[in-house]
């Protein structure tokens, strides 16, 4: 067991053993959604479910896995363990952004009752597209990648066109 967390902290060069937090969330969560995508389109039987979830969050952690390679040489980090971070910020803020989205639309009255459905789909859209640029950034600084995220922020918004607005 020494050897395997050994080797989990070379690969993917933690320091400390604080560092080894990310990596346990990232693959706690593939699992987690492995089993919700399981219990949310498949109508199998328990011990099928529990097959079929855990092989869905494998699926899940070698997918995220195959994102971090792609990435690892675009994304300038100190540690490799610091992509799963920015990948669980990523995680937070469209989950956050939806949940922060939708009680200010219904505040504002919208409603899929009220409005055409592809009206009330483009505006929510739009609503919680502003909060997610706003939680990236909040998100980032709470888990310690504040200049990663406030430097993506700015490529995303220059690439919206609204570069102006951030001055030089």
């Amino acid at each position: 067991m020494t050897n395997r967390i050994t080797a989990l902290k070379s690969r993917w060069e933690i320091r400390k053993n604080w560092q080894l937090f990310y990596p346990a969330i990232g693959i706690l969560s593939s699992f987690y959604m492995g089993f919700k995508f399981t219990a949310k389109f498949l109508d199998v039987s328990q011990w099928l479910f529990w097959l079929v979830g855990f092989a869905s969050g494998l699926g899940f952690l070698k997918l995220c896995l195959f994102f971090i390679e792609k990435l690892e040489s675009k994304w300038i980090v100190d540690a490799r363990w610091e992509l799963i971070r920015i990948f669980i910020v990523f995680a937070i803020t469209g989950s956050s952004s939806v949940l922060v989205g939708r009680p200010f639309i219904s505040l504002l009255g919208i409603s899929r009752q009220t409005l055409n459905p592809i009206l009330y789909w483009f505006l929510f859209l739009i609503i919680s597209l502003v909060f997610y640029q706003i939680l990236l950034v909040f998100w980032g600084w709470i888990l310690g990648q504040f200049n990663f995220f406030w430097q993506f922020e700015k490529k995303m918004l220059r690439r919206f066109g609204l570069g102006r607005f951030l001055g030089k």
